[in-house]
């Protein structure tokens, strides 16, 4: 069984997910913190200048707690690591890409701490040898953007076993949305879990009330892993979505070098300030301020929506999500176990 309670300096072992390019914003983030976990924003591309700068101090008027600010290496990101060394930000979430030790080394210079999502244990192996804090294995059950090929149970065990003589937590990721996803990370050997799509359903997360109703109505396989949207941008990104007519009705009809590029405009959205039109295929999913044809733009969602009924407070997830593990923990497993020390035939199958 894996660590019980806070990991890097934190109150728990809770970590909220960047979700972007704007669903976890301050609001979202500071609340994850004031709560004991570690909230993350998404740092924006380097086409919006300063609004890193803007979302940090927003961030730190709402909380006094730690955070953090993820960044995806597939895209220029140079400045937007000045930017958040410059702001002394706690906690630098890096995806996609090599982060090497001299990277590390800088981060840690400048006081940040550095948490690496990989999907691999070939990925976590490396991270690890370049010094990182922490790594956050993603299985292919989480939402969004998938690096990997293996589900958490058996990339969890494989990734903790590989990495026994760093002396680092691993973190779980991908379709853990309750206290029953988190002591299974646990078992496995993680010491936290980190969750998008449960915070993404949140009253502080900035994602559209539809995508939110959609996540709330999901069934067990509402999901898929496709590679259909926004490859324009993000050539061979894979992702998790949540199924709807739009997409089942072109999953199987577009051309393999069909991007969201010269496609028809479905909507418009306003992320940080710029009013921007969505075309078909974008992966850009719906914010609050997006108009159009909502139903038919891309939900990233994990394969754990099946088991979120409603949109709860940030705070109320942490609250019960801690509370709930501890009942299965104290209780459940407790008893289980004193049921098969005592009466061992009786629990054979």
């Amino acid at each position: 069984m894996g660590q019980w309670g806070g990991i890097l300096g934190l109150e728990t072992g809770i970590v909220q997910a960047p979700m972007g390019p704007d669903i976890s914003g301050p609001e979202l983030v500071a609340a994850v913190a004031n709560a004991g976990g570690l909230g993350i924003l998404r740092a924006p591309s380097q086409d919006y200048p300063g609004v890193l700068k803007e979302m940090v101090a927003r961030t730190r008027q709402l909380t006094s707690k730690p955070f953090g600010v993820g960044v995806i290496l597939a895209f220029p990101h140079e400045k937007t690591l000045k930017d958040i060394y410059a702001e002394r930000v706690q906690f630098l979430q890096v995806y996609w890409g090599d982060f090497p030790r001299e990277r590390v080394e800088e981060a840690h210079k400048a006081g940040v701490k550095v948490l690496h999502q990989v999907g691999s244990v070939e990925e976590a192996r490396k991270a690890a040898e370049a010094g990182v804090d922490a790594i956050i294995a993603q299985g292919t059950e989480a939402g969004g953007h998938v690096i990997g090929q293996v589900g958490l149970l058996t990339l969890i065990p494989s990734v903790v076993d590989a990495l026994k003589s760093y002396n680092i937590p691993v973190i779980a990721a991908g379709g853990i949305v309750d206290g029953r996803g988190y002591v299974a990370a646990l078992a496995l050997g993680a010491q936290g879990v980190c969750m998008g799509t449960r915070f993404l359903a949140t009253p502080e997360s900035y994602a559209h009330p539809l995508y939110k109703q959609k996540i709330v109505e999901a069934g067990y396989d509402s999901t898929e892993y496709t590679h259909m949207y926004g490859r324009g941008r993000w050539p061979g990104a894979a992702h998790r979505v949540l199924k709807s007519p739009f997409f089942e009705n072109w999953k199987n009809k577009i051309a393999p070098d069909e991007t969201e590029i010269g496609q028809p405009i479905i909507g418009s959205t306003t992320t940080f300030h710029n009013k921007e039109e969505v075309p078909r295929f974008s992966g850009k999913v719906p914010n609050i301020t997006t108009q159009g044809d909502v139903d038919s733009m891309v939900m990233y969602a994990g394969m754990g929506s099946a088991h979120i009924k409603e949109v709860l407070p940030a705070a109320t997830v942490v609250r019960s999500l801690l509370e709930e593990a501890q009942v299965i923990i104290e209780q459940r497993l407790h008893g289980l176990l004193e049921t098969q020390l005592k009466h061992p035939a009786s629990t054979m199958l």
